[in-house]
């Protein structure tokens, strides 16, 4: 990825600075799960995904699928900037009449291939999908982000056995160990584990990579497209918040509703990434 870097990376900062905005002016939201995903996001939809954002439904697009339906905002920067919408719709996130409900809807949303939220539930779909692609002998890829915290449901590892089973070499499932959920560490709720021991006993062909790092991420999937007959997991190694110092030491960064502080540390990186980028992106 060496000659098209500097993209990926001023694409990531244009995701992390246009979620900022969008909940920054909606005054609250999930601040936490949305940016520990920003980079994944670049790398997808920056240089890996074949899409059309002209043509949402084109039949022969790669799938995404956010299992972890709270990290919408993420997801509806990175849309808005890779042309599915304007990027001013993002303004109205969460909204009375709003096409940007707070968890994605494929019915509202363009470009939105699933309607996530209810946890666990997304990599079932996902899933799906994948096995629709192999039984149609189509070359599909189907990606799936699912959080550390959802992978407490039961209903994710009879997905991820479903898919080992049938070989579905062509879904990635790519983890946000983020170390953090609604109610806290995610190791003090449920402890998880060691997450590349028990993928890999699941079937999957497992790496572990700094979720901060883009050239890992993408390194990671070009190594899993070379698996013949084993489905993907990638365990992104992410901070919860990430990308805002402040907000990454807060203790509760699920959902946010900024006091002072907490406001003068997003201000502070959103005119960062501003100079940055050497222009306001809306």
């Amino acid at each position: 990825m060496s000659s098209s870097l500097q993209k990926v990376e001023r694409f990531r900062d244009e995701i992390r600075l246009m979620t900022l905005k969008e909940l920054h002016h909606l005054g609250f939201g999930h601040y936490g799960g949305s940016l520990s995903i920003v980079e994944a996001l670049a790398v997808l939809y920056g240089e890996v995904m074949k899409v059309d954002p002209d043509n949402p439904n084109w039949e022969e697009r790669d799938y995404f699928i956010l299992s972890k339906g709270h990290g919408g905002p993420g997801l509806y920067a990175t849309l808005a900037l890779k042309g599915y919408f304007p990027v001013d719709v993002l303004y109205t996130l969460n909204q009375n009449g709003t096409t940007l409900p707070s968890h994605p809807d494929r019915n509202l949303t363009p470009g939105v291939d699933m309607t996530t939220g209810s946890l666990g539930q997304g990599i079932s779909a996902a899933v799906g999908v994948a096995l629709s692609h192999k039984l149609s002998n189509k070359d599909n890829f189907t990606y799936c982000i699912v959080g550390d915290g959802e992978l407490n449901e039961g209903e994710c590892w009879e997905a991820f056995q479903f898919a080992a089973h049938h070989k579905l070499n062509h879904l990635f499932v790519l983890v946000d160990d983020n170390k953090k959920q609604l109610d806290g560490p995610t190791k003090d709720i449920i402890d998880p584990l060691d997450f590349e021991e028990k993928f890999n006993a699941f079937g999957f062909y497992t790496m572990k990579v700094d979720g901060r790092s883009l050239e890992q991420i993408y390194g990671a999937i070009q190594r899993g497209k070379e698996q013949s007959n084993k489905p993907v997991a990638i365990i992104l190694d992410t901070i919860k918040a990430q990308g805002v110092p402040y907000l990454e030491e807060k203790a509760d960064n699920h959902h946010i509703r900024p006091s002072h502080d907490d406001e003068e540390a997003i201000l502070a990186v959103i005119n960062e990434l501003e100079n940055k980028l050497g222009k306001v992106v809306s």
